[in-house]
């Protein structure tokens, strides 16, 4: 018996007898989560992290502390019973666990790895209060992930019950995490729905930005299955807007109500000089070819067109940003410089996915901007020119404002630029559809019930909010559908 096992049943012990204090939960160490060697999976595209051991994950759950008023709840915009899932985790019951994950959120597999835990759920959580650190708080999201992935090993998925039918039809416009949620409230209710989806794939941002190596497709694959076990009609290749308007859904195929969950699709870039130059790419151009067209799959079938780059700029900080100098990575670049303007402090990015890009090699260069992207006489990428900054004052979102330093450009010699520093709404939606209100960056304008002004369209997720987070978009999914069921009773 190794140590951790033995440190497990000892608390097990104190805690069946009732004598387990919040001094000794405070005492049990954060669980690592296990991962790929750093070296070796700069050549594959594996999941990086492994998941938790039952060890790992039951010593885990036995930091929490089961708190009456559940601080952690009012972070998650699914509302998921957290203490109550994380309780049978220590008793060794996890189908119970996912039973509970699963009232609230159809998606635990994904959630558990690509949500932002540690500024939601985890960043109220008593125990990292108590050390004023949310690295120390309970894993939530690991041990949801690890709930969700013996479901997974175990075949434990039970299709929803289905209300019988009410003859009424939906239109869910796009397969991503808020149009999944949609889909099965919807027809949870007994109403006939049809996801329309644009690419030939469907899973939205979770197929085509989110790299293999952090979500493994096989999980998004799952998910839709389930949706077709539901009866629910997916249709690809069909772009609202283009093959049909919503005005034609509604008014001649018979749709009673629609809901736009397109996400937020339309690249910005910087308008710097050298941006149209060949082996410059939008990081969505880029994650896109990488992730929907198997680019990584070379010599295995897949011939997609994408830059075989040896020295990469990515641009900006966050996650995509992250994703894009990590994919760069896999795909045979042998150096990745990562610029952002503001400090490693200010960037939006996951902490995790910073931790895991400087481990796979990739160069921070912080407070530098690009200023110009150099081509050669043929028109291709061949250097960017940078420039220093310091940081000032707070600006309107609190962070401290970037200020270049006159005078300090340099250059790196690169043969490719990804621009990855954010996206807009897709105008598509707005331009065909009269009487939609938008707001001034081209985002939906919805009610607290995501309801436009449109009677019987909703909207949710990216093309609201902007640029969000899978859990929020489900979370907007979850209020669109009950609107919808609602609305359709009424009707």
């Amino acid at each position: 018996m190794d140590e951790s096992t033995k440190h497990l049943n000892e608390l097990l012990a104190k805690h069946k007898a009732g004598i387990l204090k919040p001094a000794d939960r405070y005492e049990i160490p954060p669980q690592a989560m296990p991962a790929q060697d750093a070296i070796a999976r700069r050549s594959n595209v594996s999941e990086v992290a492994t998941g938790y051991t039952e060890t790992q994950a039951r010593l885990e759950a036995l930091r929490c502390l089961g708190c009456k008023n559940a601080p952690c709840v009012a972070g998650c915009p699914v509302k998921i019973r957290i203490k109550d899932f994380i309780a049978p985790i220590v008793e060794g019951d996890f189908k119970k666990a996912l039973d509970i994950i699963r009232e609230n959120s159809l998606l635990p597999a994904v959630c558990g790895r690509v949500c932002p835990q540690e500024v939601q759920c985890q960043l109220p959580c008593t125990v990292g209060k108590k050390f004023k650190d949310v690295d120390k708080s309970v894993s939530i999201g690991r041990l949801e992930r690890f709930v969700a992935d013996w479901g997974r090993k175990n075949h434990d998925k039970t299709n929803p019950k289905i209300a019988p039918s009410t003859g009424k039809k939906v239109a869910v416009i796009g397969s991503g995490p808020g149009g999944i949620v949609v889909a099965t409230d919807v027809r949870r209710a007994g109403h006939d729905v049809t996801v329309f989806e644009a690419f030939h794939k469907t899973g939205g941002v979770m197929v085509y930005g989110i790299p293999e190596f952090r979500l493994p497709k096989a999980i998004v694959r799952e998910e839709i299955e389930q949706l077709k076990n539901m009866g629910v009609k997916i249709v690809c290749n069909f772009v609202v807007g283009r093959t049909r308007t919503i005005k034609e859904l509604i008014e001649e195929d018979g749709f009673d109500a629609v809901y736009v969950g397109v996400g937020a699709g339309l690249p910005q870039f910087m308008g710097i000089e050298g941006e149209h130059l060949v082996g410059v790419y939008s990081a969505n151009e880029y994650l896109t070819r990488a992730n929907l067209m198997r680019a990584y799959d070379f010599g295995k079938g897949a011939d997609t067109p994408i830059a075989m780059s040896k020295r990469v700029a990515v641009v900006g900080g966050g996650n995509v940003a992250m994703d894009s100098a990590r994919t760069a990575v896999r795909l045979g670049a042998e150096k990745v410089y990562l610029i952002y303007r503001r400090s490693e402090k200010e960037m939006p990015a996951r902490v995790e996915e910073v931790h895991h890009a400087k481990e796979e090699g990739i160069e921070f260069h912080l407070l530098r901007n690009p200023k110009r992207i150099i081509g050669d006489s043929g028109g291709v990428v061949c250097a960017i020119e940078c420039l220093k900054y310091e940081l000032g004052e707070p600006d309107a979102s609190g962070r401290r404002r970037p200020v270049p330093i006159q005078g300090s450009e340099f250059q790196i010699e690169v043969d490719t630029v990804i621009i990855a520093i954010g996206n807009s709404a897709n105008p598509l939606i707005g331009q065909t559809t009269n009487g939609l209100e938008l707001n001034k960056w081209g985002n939906i304008v919805v009610d607290e019930k995501c309801k436009t002004s449109l009677d019987g369209v909703y909207a949710g997720g990216d093309i609201v909010l902007g640029a969000a987070t899978v859990i929020l978009a489900m979370g907007q999914g979850r209020t669109a559908a009950a609107a919808i069921n609602e609305y359709l009773t009424g009707k």
